[in-house]
């Protein structure tokens, strides 16, 4: 199963936070501090109105319940308070009562409010998860004598998936792959994301030749996107022109017994060659348009073979890696850092890459990212 960030999280650290009920023992304390010190205070001093942190605290980590809970308790410390002081005749405890109350049913309102949301954001989440289940298959661990790892990133609050993509096929002599990248990113993308998905799938093993298959996925795509494009023209007054989306691509064959692995690049990051030396970007001599841009497609495709026999490892990414910025604005120098993780099996690589990408940006990616480790073993 791929490792992926949770929609909206931030970089996990190690981080101490003190248990619910630590907190709400906290806020029962301070209920009874502030009602003891108003007791006690000079007749001119009043902090019977600071009960209303109580509650507002309570919403912060509790439920609507517990809030409404700790609101009614709060009110009534402010009655024993009257009773103690000039009693509950007076108009100033008269107006601290119903000031409470207004502010408190305000409180567990919002309160509610959140509770609904969270939930409808359960539900969003358990249908976003469906979907990548759907679309974005995770790699099989082992496929012919290649070894698999791969992780996704989602950029978008509240989505697992978005435009970036990755697939591998069993052919009979080997193993094909495909990493691609949808202009754009988050949800808005998964339309484009599984009309490649699915016909990679579908023509993978079809084609003996890759430029064939190229071609095969270029036709494909061209026309429905071009009709989706055409209808955001439409719908935004024809400021949008049609033909505006497009998928950048890299489409590997990797036959089981050669030591080589062929290539075609549509407009992508090229992938990284990881051996003992470092990293080597295998970039195309001769790249092709992305996917999806029709009549600028090649006649043919140029296929780019590269030496990868047992021992090396490719890195295969998206942009969302190399153009994740830090609160400096600088690049994540991928080539760099992956430097150290060579020689790490593909899953731990992935691990160690993962977290430093996301210590990098600060815990939040402004592009969806994916990345997937191929290992041709002994």
């Amino acid at each position: 199963m791929p490792h992926r960030q949770r929609p909206g999280a931030h970089l996990p650290r190690r981080t101490w936070l003190p248990d619910r009920h630590v907190l709400t023992a906290l806020v029962l304390l301070l209920i009874v501090l502030i009602t003891a010190v108003d007791i006690l205070a000079p007749p001119h001093i009043h902090l019977g109105p600071l009960l209303i942190v109580a509650p507002a605290l309570t919403a912060s980590f509790a439920g609507a319940r517990a809030t409404a809970a700790v609101a009614l308790l709060a009110i009534a410390a402010l009655t024993v308070i009257g009773l103690a002081r000039d009693g509950l005749t007076t108009a100033n405890h008269q107006t601290q009562l119903g000031a409470q109350a207004v502010v408190s049913a305000l409180i567990v309102g919002l309160r509610v409010l959140r509770d609904r949301h969270e939930r409808e954001l359960a539900r969003v989440r358990t249908v976003s998860e469906a979907a990548q289940r759907v679309l974005l298959r995770p790699l099989p661990e082992r496929i012919g004598p290649l070894h698999l790892a791969a992780v996704y990133l989602a950029a978008e609050a509240e989505a697992q998936v978005g435009g970036d993509l990755y697939a591998a096929a069993r052919t009979a002599t080997g193993t094909r792959l495909l990493v691609g990248d949808v202009r754009g990113k988050g949800l808005s993308s998964l339309g484009d994301a599984a009309l490649l998905l699915g016909a990679f799938r579908a023509a993978a093993h079809l084609h003996a030749e890759l430029p064939d298959l190229a071609a095969y996925l270029d036709g494909s795509v061209s026309w429905d996107l071009a009709q989706l494009a055409e209808q955001k023209r439409i719908s935004s007054g024809g400021g949008e022109e049609a033909g505006e989306s497009f998928i950048t691509a890299v489409l590997l064959d990797i036959p089981d017994d050669g030591t080589e692995v062929r290539l075609i690049d549509c407009g992508h990051p090229p992938p990284l060659l990881l051996r003992p030396g470092g990293p080597v970007a295998l970039t195309a001599r001769r790249p092709a348009p992305p996917l999806g841009l029709g009549e600028l497609a090649p006649a043919r495709y140029e296929v780019e073979a590269y030496p990868f026999g047992p021992g090396d490892r490719l890195l295969i990414y998206t942009d969302g890696v190399i153009e994740a910025r830090d609160a400096q604005r600088r690049f994540y120098p991928l080539t760099e850092r992956i430097a150290a993780w060579c020689g790490e099996p593909p899953a731990a690589l992935l691990r160690h890459l993962r977290g430093d990408l996301l210590d990098h940006v600060g815990g939040h990616l402004d592009d969806d990212a994916a990345m997937v480790v191929v290992d041709r073993r002994p």
